[in-house]
């Protein structure tokens, strides 16, 4: 007998229990069971790869095994090439669940009617659906994934049958008696892709019959712990302490990178012995640097003018310019995943904050032509005296061009000193970037590991702090020192550079930007500033 295949972290496409280490989808959404028992529609969403066909698919094995339920997942996403042919796209969905169900090995009593019984375009997908559950023996649950791909008038029409049908169903008409409208966007997103007001006035809103918006959460510490126990329970490889607890700090628990870190050591480096946090670093480091379709995917979305206005106050440290619409834009940038749920407003883990600054720094990096390695001073330290004057250099020079040419021209500054410093520290060493709407601020550690005279493992570490002068506003130095001297408390540092920005109409000419002086912060200590 051919022996089983050993199990790996998964990150395309959805798990199976057979071949993936997972965590129970039952414990990421115990509401669900809940809503569908009491016959409820309802909306499920999440950021792509976060794993909710994975649990819909799981859940409706389950409601299906138990006898009562004839419980189907199917995609739409075929759907999407029907666009506004609402005729089309209910021939493509009609074939879909066709064959899931055809796929699912169920008995011909529950399989749906064949063919669909005939309707004109626009009442064909509630028609097929009434027959079917007139048919089925038992009480049909639909979970529509990727409903997302629906567009236009095609969304209309099926919104608007799945109401018409749900509505009839106190009349005795055979109907779902669940449905679960399963993608990436909110309930407020669905309501505007089709039309309707997303304020909810609308009482023929074909989303007036949704009872709840459930959002499938991210890991939690002992759910990754639980997911990677699974791993040394088979193979017999630890992951430390320090390495899950790494994990989530990297991470915040977003599936998709959580699996991509595990995968990276158990199986592309070949890694044996116990994993640590520092095989965790390096992990990041080599996913960030193959930019996988997850991250290209994600990063694709920041120049979305949507994206955007969300994102660039979050870079800059700004406030952003809050008007009716603004709350709707942060619930779509907040429902792709880019932020995290609740205030403040900043970005979602350290992987994506790293990635968005790698980004949109990379045209300024392509004017970085100093050598990386020649900022290793002798005793294998980095040198940070001189990093800074060379980036005056590169400031005088390139500055002006450089801010004509960035899209996130209110973050210009921050974003071409984090392509500066990314270009030379990141061959040794790391840089850890804090940055949030409204701090007016942006926090960076750099991170050098170096060997010490006697050989043991050292860890060079500088801090810095970026503020922009911008017109009509005060001398940022002030503050600037006293929110320096805050991050230096936390890090346990005893000094840091603040770099300040002046972008004010009457800032000295760019051939004399970039002064040195030396101040002192609230609790006295020496602090490095440069004015550019």
């Amino acid at each position: 007998m051919r022996p089983p295949r050993a199990k790996y972290f998964n990150t395309t496409g959805p798990c199976g229990p057979q071949d993936h280490y997972m965590v129970p989808p039952a414990q990421r959404l115990p509401e669900a069971r809940t809503l569908i028992d009491m016959d409820r529609y309802f909306v499920l969403h999440a950021p792509r790869q976060s794993g909710k066909t994975t649990a819909l698919r799981t859940l409706a094995s389950e409601l299906t095994a138990e006898g009562d339920v004839a419980a189907l997942m199917f995609s739409c996403e075929r759907a999407k090439a029907a666009g506004d042919d609402y005729a089309a796209a209910e021939s493509i969905l009609l074939k879909s669940i066709r064959e899931a169900a055809e796929w699912s090995g169920w008995p011909n009593e529950l399989l749906p009617p064949d063919p669909w019984p005939q309707s004109p375009p626009g009442t064909q997908f509630s028609a097929a659906l009434t027959e079917w559950c007139h048919r089925c023996p038992r009480r049909v649950v639909l979970f529509f994934d990727e409903i997302d791909a629906l567009q236009g008038t095609s969304m209309i029409s099926i919104l608007s049958q799945l109401r018409d049908g749900h509505n009839a169903r106190p009349g005795g008409r055979p109907f779902p008696t669940s449905v679960v409208l399963c993608g990436v966007r909110n309930v407020r997103d669905y309501k505007v892709a089709s039309g309707s007001d997303s304020d909810g006035s609308n009482p023929a809103s074909p989303f007036n019959i949704i009872t709840e918006s459930l959002r499938l959460g991210d890991f939690t510490a002992d759910q990754i712990a639980e997911l990677y126990d699974q791993h040394t329970q088979a193979t017999g490889q630890e992951f430390t302490k320090d390495a899950v607890d790494r994990v989530f700090e990297l991470t915040q628990g977003q599936p998709w990178l959580v699996n991509a870190l595990a995968f990276e050591i158990t199986l592309e480096t070949g890694v044996t012995s116990a994993i640590t946090a520092r095989q965790v670093e390096g992990a990041k480091e080599r996913l960030i640097r193959k930019r996988a379709t997850h991250l290209d995917a994600l990063v694709a979305r920041l120049h979305d003018p949507r994206v955007k206005r969300v994102m660039e106050p979050v870079v800059a440290g700004s406030f952003p310019d809050l008007d009716l619409t603004f709350d709707d834009d942060l619930s779509y940038v907040r429902d792709l995943g880019l932020i995290k749920q609740r205030a403040p407003l900043e970005v979602a883990n350290p992987i994506y904050r790293e990635v968005i600054l790698r980004v949109l720094g990379g045209p300024s990096e392509q004017y970085v032509m100093a050598n990386p390695r020649s900022f290793v001073l002798p005793d294998g330290r980095f040198d940070l005296d001189r990093l800074l004057k060379e980036f005056v250099v590169f400031w005088r020079e390139h500055g002006e061009v450089l801010i004509r040419q960035e899209g996130y021209h209110e973050a210009a500054c921050q974003i071409i000193l984090m392509a500066f410093l990314h270009r030379l520290v990141n061959g040794g060493g790391y840089l850890d970037r804090e940055y949030a709407a409204g701090t007016k601020r942006l926090d960076v550690l750099i991170r050098w590991p170096y060997t010490g005279p006697e050989g043991e493992r050292l860890m060079q570490r500088e801090a810095m702090e970026l503020k922009v002068w911008r017109a009509g506003g005060d001398d940022p130095l002030p503050d600037g020192l006293a929110q320096l001297d805050r991050y230096l408390d936390r890090l346990s540092l005893d000094t840091g550079v603040l770099v300040v920005f002046d972008r004010r109409p009457q800032a000295p000419p760019w051939k004399e930007r970039g002064a040195f002086e030396q101040a002192t912060t609230p609790s006295g200590r020496r602090i490095t500033v440069l004015r550019s």
